[in-house]
């Protein structure tokens, strides 16, 4: 691969003048703005809003399905000198109010129903709340517009909030530098072009969603922002458009081979990626039967630095597990127990190190010191690294294998126990859809395993029978508990947090 053409950090909201002015740069329901029209609104939001928050460094947030007033934001709010707050809009009022009044957000944008959800109390009082339709409106009657800004890359442009497996959601702080920085890697490994045409499915408030936009917007790529209800709205979507890269999380994998896929639906697809949990071999296997001339990228990351790996596609056929090497910017290094780094094969932590490591949990010092620990010594970058907590080989070839996450790992009868490792084999033998693989306290054992896997309760005693075959002993689920649907989190992954309080109950 080439070296990256411009690895210099620019103001996020420059983002808006990469593209041709003439291409298409958004398409909407109603209509489709061009890279010069994203360039005016985005003037014109950005002086909005100075108008209605006069304060700079101010938190703006927004709590509204996909559409233009939350595609913008990423870049107006920058261009005024704010933070952006992105919100799930599945989120509820409780974890609603907790992201406010954590944030200070002294402006929150969200859909009537939204608002009228909050009860008093859940806005402080020196937050304005406005109406979406009304931000639209009044902003695209700004005659003011805002040049691009001389923003320091350095400076905070936005706080993504992560759901977490324990506590409240701690908001994770992102600088121009690191925004700007995982378009650019991300546009140059996937091989964006101006001729792609990107479909966001995936949440704006989750650093996978969001970057869809940045590094479709680095390519001078158009985006067409999707609020599916279900599964088969995604290949329709992909035939009107012509769709040219589509970005899911495993479990919408899933439900999309599921669904019928018209010719004219997969024509026009070139890649696929896929983050926020690994693939499996099986599933792997559908997706290139299903998608036969598209590129699949199988990548690992983390809000607190972005993204730090991905696997080339001409590898996944025969290392399909496997998360594989650093994205441009990205250093990663593995940890032993002790904390010192160690090159060749072996499981360690996985250590990120460079300029996508994020600022740390906002007016959180507690826990910012617990993930942002100095690098290990030898890292080319130094600095703050982020210690992912999460488990990672390193095969001789060199490339790299998600094992757990240290928090989740099972103990069992002295024993170290992968949760992942249960669930492939377990999703491999095709009786179940999907699985998650839980350690439940047990007096004898320590920890025992349960195995909560969404497929049809007949399937308990032939997928006992298959683990048994293909698991060693002290791997054995204990318990078997069957779903029709497994929890999800707002970011798509299986709520393990839910389901382990289900189970201890």
């Amino acid at each position: 691969m080439p070296v990256v053409a411009d690895p210099v950090p620019r103001p996020l909201d420059h983002l808006a003048e990469c593209g041709h002015p003439d291409n298409a740069a958004l398409v909407l329901r109603g209509q489709t703005l061009s890279y010069a029209a994203l360039r005016d609104r985005v003037g014109q939001l950005a002086a909005w809003l100075q108008r209605i928050v006069p304060e700079p460094g101010a938190r703006v947030a927004s709590w509204c399905a996909k559409g233009e007033l939350t595609c913008l934001l990423p870049l107006a709010a920058a261009r005024a000198g704010f933070i952006h707050v992105p919100i799930n809009p599945v989120l509820k009022r409780l974890q609603v109010a907790h992201i406010l009044a954590d944030s200070g957000a002294r402006l929150l944008i969200g859909t009537q129903a939204r608002l009228a959800s909050l009860e008093a109390g859940d806005i402080t009082a020196d937050c304005a709340a406005i109406a979406e339709q009304h931000a639209l409106a009044d902003s695209q009657g700004e005659t003011a517009s805002l040049p691009p800004s001389a923003a320091n890359p350095d400076d905070l442009a936005a706080i993504l909030y992560t759901s977490g497996s324990t506590g409240r959601p701690k908001g994770v702080m992102l600088s121009h530098a690191n925004l700007w920085l995982g378009a650019v890697s991300v546009a140059h490994y996937l091989g964006l072009a101006e001729d792609d045409v990107i479909l966001g499915v995936l949440p704006l408030s989750f650093d996978y969603g969001q970057n869809q936009l940045l590094s479709a917007w680095r390519a001078g790529a158009s985006v067409v922002p999707l609020d599916y209800l279900l599964a088969r709205d995604v290949p329709r979507a992909c035939a009107r458009h012509g769709v040219t890269t589509l970005a899911a999380v495993s479990p919408l994998w899933r439900q999309l081979c599921e669904t019928e896929w018209p010719d004219d639906a997969t024509r026009s697809i070139r890649r696929l990626t896929n983050s926020g949990g690994a693939l499996t071999p099986d599933l792997v296997k559908r997706l290139r039967a299903r998608f036969p001339q598209a590129q699949l990228f199988a990548m690992y990351g983390l809000t607190e630095a972005f993204r730090s790996t991905y696997l080339d596609p001409a590898l996944i056929d025969r290392n399909p597990t496997s998360i594989g090497k650093p994205i441009p910017f990205a250093e990663i290094m593995l940890a032993d127990a002790d904390g010192e780094a160690f090159a060749g094969p072996g499981e360690g932590e996985l250590v990120h190190c460079g300029p996508l490591v994020a600022q740390g949990y906002w007016r959180d010092a507690e826990r910012t010191a617990e993930r942002f620990r100095p690098a290990p010594a030898g890292s080319s970058y130094g600095g703050l690294a982020v210690w992912s907590g999460d488990r990672v080989r390193r095969a001789e070839d060199g490339l790299l294998y998600f094992a757990g996450r240290n928090d989740e790992m099972i103990k069992s009868s002295g024993n170290r126990i992968s949760p992942q490792e249960i669930e492939e084999v377990a999703l491999g033998t095709g009786l179940v859809v999907q699985a998650a693989a839980i350690g439940v306290p047990d007096k004898q054992l320590g920890e025992s395993v349960h195995l909560v896997c969404e497929g049809q309760p007949g399937a308990r005693d032939p997928l006992r029978e298959k683990l048994s075959a293909l698991l060693p002993n002290y791997m054995q689920p204990k318990h078997y508990h069957f779903r029709e649907q497994l929890p999800l989190n707002s970011n798509g992954k299986i709520d393990r947090a839910s389901l382990k309080l289900e189970l201890t109950a």
